[in-house]
């Protein structure tokens, strides 16, 4: 049995629609944000010393505790995907790629985003409301300068990638779609993706498939809202 501690509104989504795709047992521990900080409780810290989510407890290895998303795919695929099924073959120019979209979806795609996310919050309570005319103008700046570049930069650079194939390690859907599909995900969230066509109808091949609607009925649907 795995135990998936699935926080609201975060990167665990990923690891229930993995499951749902290897169609392994699991079971959800659900843990809701601070509504002000917007933080993971506490208890998470019982789970895994850092207290965040993605973690999974593996009940048939005494309980162990696996953290980071990308690190939780690979050890669901190690001991539930003995066939490949949802990865490249080893040594093929897909697998190259697969590996590159594996690792930047939390390397490069998600830093900016995040940044974007808590520069917002500048503007709004808990920060003081003497404060917030001043945060909104230093997030501004941030944007204007840095952060809305480079975005649109990782944007254009994905749109491109889909322009080469159906998904984003060649045209079999992979395990590397449901790591990018995060980053992608959080960019919609902030109106990122009107010039995107190729990334919205990536998102949108993403919700057809049946794993990815019984992964968000059992832990709901991804909001930035």
């Amino acid at each position: 049995m795995i135990r998936v501690h699935h926080l609201e509104h975060s990167r665990s989504q990923r690891v229930l629609w993995l499951l749902e795709e290897l169609g392994v047992d699991y079971e959800v521990v659900a843990y809701r944000r601070d509504p002000e900080t917007l933080l993971a409780p506490a208890s998470l810290k019982s789970v895994h010393p850092l207290g965040k989510s993605p973690v999974i407890t593996d009940e048939a290895r005494e309980g162990r505790a696996i953290a980071e998303s990308g690190a939780i795919l690979e050890y669901l695929l190690e001991h539930h995907d003995p066939q490949g099924r949802l990865a490249p073959a080893v040594g093929s120019d897909d697998r190259e790629r697969y590996r590159f979209w594996l690792h930047h979806a939390e390397g490069s795609a998600m830093p900016p985003l995040v940044m974007r996310l808590v520069f917002s919050r500048l503007s709004k309570p808990p920060v003081p409301a003497l404060v917030r005319p001043l945060g909104r103008r230093f997030a501004q700046g941030v944007e204007e300068s840095f952060l809305g570049p480079r975005i649109t930069e990782l944007r254009d650079f994905w749109e491109a990638e889909l322009e080469r194939s159906t998904w984003f390690a060649g045209e079999a859907f992979s395990a590397a779609d449901i790591q990018m599909s995060f980053p992608v995900l959080a960019l919609e969230g902030r109106g990122g993706l009107e010039a995107a066509p190729r990334l919205q109808a990536f998102l949108a091949r993403c919700r057809e498939r049946p794993a990815y609607q019984r992964a968000i009925e059992r832990g709901g649907e991804f909001s930035l809202a």
